[in-house]
């Protein structure tokens, strides 16, 4: 009887490690966060994909901790941006056309069409590019990454 008590724990014990390996292996990947990505791969290994001059603006605090059009939650002090039609997960070098400071964003949003804007980018990306008192800049927008 002792000995079928310990051969009925060590199949359930197995089972039990079966099926949470092939749980976790059959999950599905998770969204990919600033956190997931390094930037400095980006700064000194790229090749331009595309180039585009147009005029950014950023949003702050009336949008942080809700939620993004791809599911992410929005945080204002993340390297990210909000873009009419350029896929999720594209990583783009933006570059303020007054004062030359450039900053490495990840798109995890989308921007409504209008204004004249195409981008619009985190309060963290707007510091990094000298524009929180000018709101409104012109920016150069290189394409270093494709998304999905």
């Amino acid at each position: 009887m002792f000995n079928s008590i310990i051969v009925r724990r060590l199949n359930f014990a197995l089972i039990l490690s079966i099926f949470s390996f092939l749980f976790y292996s059959c999950s599905s990947g998770r969204y990919t966060t600033d956190k997931d990505y390094n930037e400095s791969r980006y700064k000194n290994n790229y090749r331009i994909l595309k180039s585009s001059e147009t005029i950014a603006s950023y949003y702050a605090d009336e949008f942080h901790g809700k939620k993004t059009a791809n599911g992410e939650i929005y945080n204002m002090y993340d390297l990210t941006a909000a873009h009419i039609y350029y896929p999720f997960g594209t990583i783009a070098r933006i570059t303020n056309l007054l004062n030359s400071k450039s900053v490495i964003i990840r798109i995890n949003d989308r921007k409504p069409v209008g204004l004249n804007r195409d981008i619009d980018l985190s309060y963290k990306a707007a510091q990094e590019l000298d524009m929180i008192n000018d709101g409104i800049v012109e920016v150069r927008v290189d394409v270093l990454k494709w998304g999905n």
